[in-house]
């Protein structure tokens, strides 16, 4: 028992350091998903760093008008040529987008409308298709 005791102490005591030297692994980032990649690219050049496509799903959509599911901001050493042999790479913000479109239809492929991403979709585009449909004033010519 005591053995087991302190076999476990140990292990835990391993691990506190393991993480207090290398940490946990877990990027930290500003919180981008919902927005547009034109709108995401925008805050994260204005803090400075540079947003990085790593995943991209669907041709529906412009890459602009795609939308961020994930971000993950990364800190890490690149392989270099020449006399410099590695690079700290930081302030770069890779982004994985979806560019199906809002929301899945019969044709079109995007977020289930039993998600809450697909439901706003689907009813920014019904408020949109209804603000086009309004009747336009008829036109009136002047007498001659």
């Amino acid at each position: 028992m005591n053995r087991l005791l302190t076999l476990s102490a140990g292990s835990v005591g391993a691990t506190a350091i393991w993480i207090g030297l290398f940490g946990t692994g877990v990027a930290a980032a500003d919180n981008y998903d919902g927005q547009t990649y034109a709108d995401a690219a925008a805050a994260i050049s204005a803090a400075g760093g540079t947003a990085i496509v790593v995943t991209r799903v669907g041709d529906k959509l412009p890459q602009d008008e795609c939308i961020v599911v994930d971000s993950a901001n990364h800190s890490f050493v690149r392989p270099m040529t020449d006399d410099v042999y590695f690079e700290t790479s930081s302030g770069e913000v890779r982004l994985s987008l979806n560019c199906n479109g809002g929301y899945a239809s019969a044709t079109n492929p995007g977020a289930s409308l039993m998600s809450p991403a697909g439901r706003e979709a689907k009813a920014a585009a019904d408020e949109a298709a209804a603000a086009e449909e309004q009747p336009l004033e008829e036109v009136s010519t002047p007498d001659e």
